[in-house]
């Protein structure tokens, strides 16, 4: 039977740590160890994400179990580069961030971000320790011009792009 991908999850209580713990929380392949939040700690996490009720019976957790291969961090953008900057982490520890704060500057301490787009870099991302989630804008625009891109052919472009609450 194959090894579960153990992981930690920092930021729970936002949108998208409640959209990761929904994933994850289920998925045949991972156990989902800890959910972390500063504001909710010892709290259900469905009194946040209310849909979860039901689903499982973990609380939010000030404290980071090291017993992880994974951590995700789902915090709001410019406080991902300031947890890295307060916390250590073995450098085998594989984190992916989910803010904006290493997609351009990908670098946190003697980490190394990489940009993860699977569809542009997967051979790096799969080696990589620590990977850059790009926005939905982005990864929308971009694999609309990667063909493109990749057959030499791209021109000058100019983009438009339409949200709705959740990117406001």
């Amino acid at each position: 039977m194959k090894q579960r991908i153990k992981a930690g999850i920092v930021g729970g209580a936002g949108y998208t740590g409640g959209e990761m713990i929904r994933l994850l929380i289920h998925h045949p392949e991972v156990e989902l160890v800890f959910v972390h939040s500063r504001s909710h700690a010892g709290s259900p996490l469905h009194q946040v994400h209310t849909d979860l009720l039901g689903d499982t019976e973990m609380h939010f957790t000030h404290k980071l179990d090291g017993a992880i291969d994974v951590l995700l961090l789902c915090l709001g953008h410019g406080e991902s580069k300031v947890f890295l900057e307060e916390h250590q982490f073995p450098p085998e520890l594989r984190i992916i961030d989910l803010s904006q704060d290493f997609r351009i500057d990908g670098k946190a301490g003697d980490r190394e971000f990489v940009y993860g787009l699977p569809e542009w870099q997967r051979t790096v991302i799969r080696e990589a320790r620590s990977i850059a989630n790009p926005g939905c804008f982005a990864t929308a625009i971009q694999l609309g011009l990667l063909p493109l891109a990749r057959a030499g052919t791209l021109p000058q472009v100019h983009t438009t792009g339409i949200t709705g609450s959740t990117g406001a």
